[in-house]
């Protein structure tokens, strides 16, 4: 089992782990103070166990190898478990936003506050062990499952002090509709999460280019390379965490092709001592043909050019 499968699929398990205890915790807190803020948690947490055991399925399919039927490999799967987490996300936060509303009509008082008061302490010091692990792994993988479900949990924090500061409101400094309030904050907070979260899957999901900083330090390292003359049709996108490039170079049109394969080596390997592990498609094209139309036919290489010994 490779590192970056190894440490991806236990924080997977350690989401679970957590999701399973703190639901256990949670249940019989709602259970026995009646609280929607409490309540909103259990939904929470248990929308969590779900997107846990997704994430593992996700970040086990994207560390199988390329095979026929996946040429590209499977590192898309992260991209779906998260697109599926953040589904989950959404359908809590209106869940919870619905249950609070009600109640801020209805009319609603929690109690036995103090077991959920502990129950969500509990789950504060749970959970801050959870994420302290889950960003050691994405600093490790950079997995984007792990990196959605512990947006998740992060929120969950806020989540488990929004619910301790809710029931001393309501039940100790007698603030009427408190429990209700923040749940219908805590629904807000979720759904902002989710969208925030969605912007790096649907990214991965459309094949968005590279950030234009990591596309510039590309382009310099091509540069150092002083058989080519000029570089266009530069294609880049990320599937997991692999990346993808593709590109035209235009050499010496004087060059056989057993020059020119040499030169796309030297490009190769100058590549991958900076960017270990890209897939990279070079397509040789003759000094001077421009065989793109638009932007894609135009020499994008840096006009300093570092030549290295």
């Amino acid at each position: 089992m490779s590192d970056h499968a190894s440490l991806t699929r236990s924080a997977a398990m350690a989401s679970i782990g957590t999701a399973v205890f703190l639901l256990a915790l949670k249940g019989w807190a709602a259970w026995t103070t009646g609280s929607t803020a409490m309540l909103g948690s259990l939904a929470d947490t248990t929308l969590d166990l779900v997107a846990s055991l997704a994430t593992l399925l996700g970040v086990w399919i994207a560390a199988q190898p390329a095979d026929d039927k996946h040429r590209f490999g499977h590192g898309k799967a992260e991209a779906i478990a998260a697109l599926f987490q953040i589904v989950l996300i959404s359908i809590s936060a209106i869940g919870i936003a619905s249950r609070a509303i009600e109640r801020m009509f209805t009319g609603h008082q929690v109690e036995e506050v103090q077991g959920g008061i502990v129950v969500s302490a509990i789950a504060i010091v749970v959970t801050l062990a959870l994420v302290a692990w889950q960003r050691h792994v994405i600093r490790r993988t950079g997995s984007l499952a792990i990196h959605t479900d512990s947006v998740h949990y992060q929120s969950d924090l806020l989540l488990n002090v929004a619910v301790i500061i809710a029931l001393v409101l309501e039940y100790y400094a007698g603030f009427g509709g408190a429990d209700a309030l923040f749940g219908l904050l805590i629904a807000g907070w979720l759904a902002w999460g989710a969208w925030g979260a969605s912007q790096a899957v649907l990214d991965q999901l459309m094949d968005h280019e590279w950030p234009a900083e990591k596309k510039q330090r590309f382009l310099e390292v091509l540069a150092q390379n002083p058989d080519i003359t000029g570089v266009h049709d530069l294609r880049t996108r990320t599937s997991g965490n692999k990346d993808f490039v593709q590109f035209h170079v235009w050499v010496d049109a004087k060059m056989t092709v057993r020059e020119a394969h040499k030169v796309m080596d030297a490009i190769e390997d100058r590549l991958h001592a900076v960017f270990p592990d890209l897939e990279i498609l070079i397509h040789p094209d003759p000094e001077g043909l421009v065989d793109e139309r638009g932007p894609a036919g135009k020499d994008i290489l840096p006009p300093i050019r570092v030549t290295q010994d």
